[in-house]
């Protein structure tokens, strides 16, 4: 699971720095995905430790969730992006519903790797 974590981390890393790429390195607000790759991708690097596996793989979880519920207004305004209606920030509209997608993803490996963690045990 450190590896899904690390592989999720470097796609919210770009996703980050790709929104503020577009966004024409104005808005900083368009790194918030990069920061919740940095903590992931050092909470991953803590998972490939043994003994701080569980708790490194618990605090990215709760990482995840938070970023899934920051980012979900996103996916509230993808519609309306989809079906060609001028939005103040589009470019904010798909970065957001990207995280959101990304980060729920995450979150639903997490919960499946705890509970098989849980059914292995004797």
């Amino acid at each position: 699971m450190a590896t899904k974590t690390i592989g999720i981390a470097v796609a919210l890393i770009l996703l980050g720095v790709a929104g503020y790429v577009f966004t024409g390195f104005v808005s900083v607000t368009a790194l918030i995905p990069a920061f919740f790759g940095i903590v992931l991708l050092a909470l991953g690097i803590l998972a490939r430790d043994d003994k701080k596996r569980k708790m490194a793989m618990h605090i990215a979880a709760a990482v995840g969730l938070l970023g899934f519920l920051g980012s979900m207004r996103g996916l509230m305004k993808l519609p309306a992006l989809l079906q060609g209606e001028p939005l103040e920030r589009p470019v904010a509209v798909l970065a957001q519903s990207i995280m959101a997608l990304f980060t729920a993803f995450f979150v639903g490996l997490c919960v499946k790797s705890f509970i098989d963690a849980r059914r292995s045990r004797p």
